[in-house]
């Protein structure tokens, strides 16, 4: 596959993907997980990929040694030697929910490996890399997991049908709720969840410096889930915590995780619905607070008060919001996790956000991923969470 001169710079510094609309007029007919060599308009060599059938990304690089085969031993070499480097920088008796793999910045395009506890989960987002199940379940048995699951959660041709529940391929099947440590704290995790195991570990040191910050104020956490964050705030001493999310479900599996480390599960409040909606009514009552979340999904129906909402476009809107309950000298904890929304667009978001609040907002701490959410130079997409702490002047 010949690619252009700015593809093909693209992908020598380090970027592992071609989008199908970098093709242009040319049409794929390889199948998914064809193997293709990928070379510059000279015909010089520049990586080696596969063919990704269904998504946006039409391939993806999988060795950018010419002497080097895709093979199932490969794979299997990757994510055992993904995860010896997972045992060296993560506190693996302290932290149990572990990316062990992060595709493609570990070189195993399209795979994502979590373990949680003594349970692994592999997520396949991509049908390419099917023919190699086996090879990465095999890998990680030299870890001893008690029970390895398989999530496909990539389209299948058919149509747009969400993907199943996780499928126990290997070992003993895992309880429901399953009792996962996070430092001091514990929460509880389904492994067989359709989408999510109730636990983004992505956002762990932004959990910690919530925390820290936490001590005597009251916390309003928008876009709660299942209460990781107001966990932590609850254990960094927090006077109050007020949890918002549409779910009701959602606070049902929150409550269990306060109940868990051993707080009052009735202590903290829980709203059920939309969040715009809600800080209306906060602002309506001069309600407010000493510190905020904000961790809002990439794209929701119906969130925000009753639109479409999309991270990239409303997200100034929320940080606006969300300020019109939040005290002077308040602490703002903005959050985004959509590689869609850069650094220097969520930023300027939130500036718009307290322009039209009519305040100033200053950033006083940063976090990113955890060491274990390895990221390549020159792949932008792998270092998508941003998190800043910002005291309202």
């Amino acid at each position: 596959m010949r690619l252009t001169p700015d593809v093909a710079r693209r992908i020598r510094l380090g970027h592992p993907w071609i989008y199908r609309e970098a093709l242009g007029s040319r049409v794929l007919r390889e199948k998914p997980g064809s193997a293709v060599e990928l070379v510059d308009t000279d015909g010089e060599f520049v990586a080696r990929g596969i063919v990704d059938g269904q998504s946006a990304i039409a391939v993806r690089v999988v060795s950018r040694d010419p002497q080097e085969s895709l093979d199932a031993f490969a794979i299997a070499r990757r994510v055992a030697g993904a995860a010896k480097l997972r045992n060296r920088i993560v506190d693996r008796e302290r932290f149990e929910c572990v990316r062990l793999v992060n595709a493609e910045s570990d070189e195993v395009p399209g795979v994502v490996i979590d373990q949680y506890g003594e349970f692994s989960l592999i997520h396949l987002f991509t049908e390419a890399m099917e023919p190699y199940v086996d090879a990465m379940v095999g890998a990680l048995g030299d870890g001893k997991p008690t029970g390895i699951y398989l999530q496909r959660r990539y389209k299948p041709l058919s149509g747009d049908a969400p993907p199943g529940g996780a499928e126990l391929v290997k070992g003993t099947a895992a309880p429901v709720e399953l009792e996962i440590r996070e430092g001091d704290l514990k929460f509880n995790c389904d492994v067989t969840a359709p989408l999510s195991t109730g636990l983004f570990h992505d956002l762990r040191l932004g959990r910690e410096s919530i925390q820290r910050w936490s001590k005597g104020r009251r916390v309003v956490n928008l876009f709660s889930y299942t209460g990781a964050i107001s966990v932590y705030a609850q254990h960094g001493g927090a006077t109050e915590v007020c949890a918002v999310d549409v779910a009701a479900k959602a606070h049902a599996r929150a409550r269990r995780n306060f109940t868990l480390n051993g707080f009052d599960s009735e202590k903290p409040e829980h709203i059920a619905g939309d969040a715009f909606k809600v800080l209306a009514k906060m602002k309506e009552r001069n309600r407010t607070f000493d510190l905020a979340v904000i961790d809002p999904p990439a794209f929701a129906s119906g969130s925000r008060g009753g639109k479409p909402w999309s991270a990239v476009k409303n997200y100034g809107e929320l940080v606006a919001a969300t300020l019109d309950v939040l005290e002077p000298e308040g602490v703002l904890a903005a959050v985004s996790s959509t590689h869609k929304l850069s650094a220097t667009d969520w930023e300027q978001a939130i500036a718009a956000g307290a322009s039209r609040a009519g305040c100033r907002l200053r950033i006083v701490e940063r976090q990113g991923l955890p060491p274990d959410f390895v990221a390549s130079p020159g792949f932008p997409e792998a270092n998508y969470l941003k998190f800043a702490m910002l005291v309202r002047a």
